[in-house]
């Protein structure tokens, strides 16, 4: 152990800082290489044997290429949380250089918060269902577009289409037509990639349900376990385990909050304790389906047609559990209502208590799964 040598990458686009701290050493650095297969291998190669070496670098738009690179040459590394590497108040010179030594530095030390690396076909899933994500986000913007081009000339749905978007809705968008070309052309344009938005969603939410039927027993039980909750259905409860993958690797729902960011910031110091907004430092995407779930605990306890068809198959333990979820978050909606509390903050509240719910379902799918002889 006297020999590890500890490895800072930090790593761009095109190009790897690179510094090493010696384990009772000097921490210097190496200086820069292209971000490149063979840049990496010859780096390898000049630092030492493979069992000596420790590599990490920050998680970010570059992915896990090097992480895999690096582990496919026998080289252990780890991707490190970003916001969680420690920062000096006074430090306000910020360098490729210096964050490669301050990477290096913090690894030796045990400073450095690891994140869950997924596997080439977890992440293949995940690119698949961000896309969905980004598809609706596509739609949703579009329709706007649409919308408030239609609104500027005066024209508003009539009562009789219902809600907008259902098919009355689109046959009053086929009845409107302008009398100057130009607008009329532009009509046709926003039409068009409505309807274009509308049919990429249907793609990819067919394309994750293929996907979805060849995944593991083990996953494919737990997306279905966690459709017994109030407000996830499938495509939100493919969403949450693609994006934490076992989520008994939280040895407490309390990492889970956190790791989702629903967890109020806090300033502390001496007798004063002062709490604010929540931290937004986990997962954004798994912290936006979980919120947009915990809307359905507004309303009253109640299992209808559709919930009672997603819990017909599963076990009484699971469906034990999403019941007293329903009890339980309704009754702190009504509480926290009661004191005139911002809906938008009781509903973020609720999200992070049903994180709870949705740690032990998941853990109970999997603890069964984990069982000699389970199928």
């Amino acid at each position: 152990m006297n020999n590890v040598r500890f490895v800072g990458l930090d790593v761009h686009a095109d190009t790897i800082a690179v510094a090493v701290a010696e384990s009772q050493g000097e921490v210097r650095s190496i200086g820069t290489i292209p971000n490149r297969d063979e840049a990496v291998r010859q780096l390898i190669k000049k630092l030492g044997p493979v069992e000596q070496l420790r590599m990490c670098y920050e998680a970010g738009p570059t992915g896990y290429a090097v992480y895999r690179q690096l582990t496919a040459l026998g080289v252990p590394c780890e991707v490190v949380a970003p916001t969680l590497v420690p920062v000096k108040a006074g430090d306000r010179v910020k360098t490729d250089r210096r964050d490669a030594l301050k990477l290096a530095r913090c690894y030796r030390a045990g400073e450095l918060t690891a994140v869950w690396v997924p596997d080439g076909a977890h992440e293949a899933v995940r690119d698949l269902v961000r896309a969905r994500e980004a598809a609706k986000r596509d739609q949703l913007r579009m329709r706007h577009r649409l919308g408030k081009f239609l609104l500027r000339h005066g024209y508003r749905a009539p009562a009789a289409c219902g809600r907008a978007w259902s098919e009355a809705y689109w046959r009053w968008l086929e009845t409107i037509r302008f009398s100057f070309p130009a607008q009329e052309v532009t009509r046709l344009d926003y039409l068009s990639e409505v309807e274009h938005a509308a049919g990429r969603v249907t793609r990819l939410e067919r394309a994750i349900a293929e996907v979805v039927a060849t995944l593991p027993a083990e996953t494919r039980a737990v997306i279905a376990a966690l459709q017994a909750l109030r407000g996830i259905a499938h495509t939100t409860a493919v969403t949450i385990v693609i994006e934490l993958g076992r989520l008994s690797r939280f040895t407490h729902p309390r990492q889970l909050m956190g790791y989702s960011g629903l967890v109020p910031s806090e300033v502390s110091t001496g007798a004063r304790t002062q709490r604010g907004h929540i931290t937004k430092t986990g997962n954004a995407h798994l912290r936006r389906v979980v919120v947009e779930a915990a809307w359905a605990y507004r309303h009253q306890p109640r299992i209808g047609p559709t919930l009672r068809k997603r819990q017909a198959s599963l076990s009484p333990a699971i469906c034990e559990i999403a019941w007293k979820a329903q009890h339980r978050l309704f009754k702190r909606y009504s509480r926290l209502r009661a004191r005139s509390k911002c809906q938008q903050q009781i509903v973020t509240a609720i999200g992070r208590e049903l994180l709870g719910f949705i740690w032990a379902i998941a853990v109970h799918v999997e603890r069964d799964a984990a069982r000699p002889g389970a199928a």
